[in-house]
């Protein structure tokens, strides 16, 4: 190995490591949270992949705060958003519930993981791709990676909350899995907050919404995420249309209407709907 790259490990900064280290906490949660299910302690391993989720929102950021972004980070946040949420959540379905389904129960959990892994690399590939026009900027193609995790494990937290076994029958979880599998490889657009703006006159209303759900959070725990996961499943409908009706008046040359008044940087990677991945560029 040459000297100076030899000098340049060496003389690597903390705030190069920083991001890394989060995308590893990322990963040590989702691993974390098989070891719960292995113990079926259910309801924790739910709680390591939220925090898995919680690191994967920030490592990037972090990353583009301290400009220390690398090719290195995007590709080990790509491992850990596999593992965290595809395999982990398919194998806590399969301890859970999808077991008592034998064979099929096992290929419905490993087509989860695999959907996951898929989604991963399509968007891996989109990353060069030509910007889009500003009204794509705020959708996903698909489900999101966390998201996709948070619907897959759904029927668990419904479990918590509602006693019986209904929300635990494979009748249901399978069907219901594949609906969430195909959800992550499809393009069908779903929104994206990145770039959600608040009225000002919002802005105090917003802020007293987000403290009544963190008070739920803390006090309700599985019901306040049952309702935010049939929330955000309610919501992908309206996104498509959305995006359907805003497509439809580009085609017509109206772009005082399409813009919605989102002005938006065409080199920012996070940016329109191919371009909004699933993990940070760090």
């Amino acid at each position: 190995m040459p000297l100076h790259h030899t000098a340049r490990l060496q003389s690597l900064s903390f705030n190069k490591m920083l991001p890394n280290l989060i995308t590893l906490l990322a990963l040590s949660a989702g691993l974390t949270s098989i070891r719960y299910g292995l113990r079926g302690e259910f309801g924790h391993a739910v709680i390591a992949i939220f925090f898995a989720a919680v690191f994967d929102g920030i490592d990037g950021r972090v990353a583009r705060m301290l400009q220390s972004t690398s090719k290195f980070g995007a590709e080990l946040d790509s491992l850990s958003d596999v593992v965290s949420f595809g395999v982990a959540p398919a194998v806590l379905l399969y301890m859970w519930s999808m077991s008592s389904a034998g064979g099929i129960g096992w290929a419905i959990c490993v087509l989860f993981a695999l959907c996951m892994a898929l989604r991963l690399a399509r968007f891996n590939t989109m990353l060069g791709e030509p910007d889009l026009p500003s009204y794509a900027h705020n959708y996903f193609v698909g489900t999101p990676a966390p998201a996709a995790a948070f619907l897959g494990v759904l029927p668990m937290v419904m479990s918590f909350e509602f006693e019986g076994g209904m929300f635990s029958s494979p009748w249901l979880v399978g069907p219901y899995m594949l609906g969430v599998s195909f959800l992550m490889v499809s393009r069908i657009p779903t929104y994206s907050m990145k770039r959600f703006r608040i009225p000002t006159r919002w802005v105090l209303p917003f802020m007293i919404g987000i403290g009544l759900l963190a008070t739920f959070l803390v006090t309700e725990p599985w019901s306040t995420l049952g309702i935010v996961g049939l929330i955000y499943l309610g919501s992908i409908p309206f996104a498509r249309s959305s995006f359907l009706r805003l497509e439809k008046r580009a085609r017509t040359g109206n772009p005082n209407e399409t813009s919605g008044g989102n002005h938006t940087n065409p080199e920012d990677p996070e940016q329109g709907i191919q371009q909004v991945t699933d993990r940070p560029l760090h």
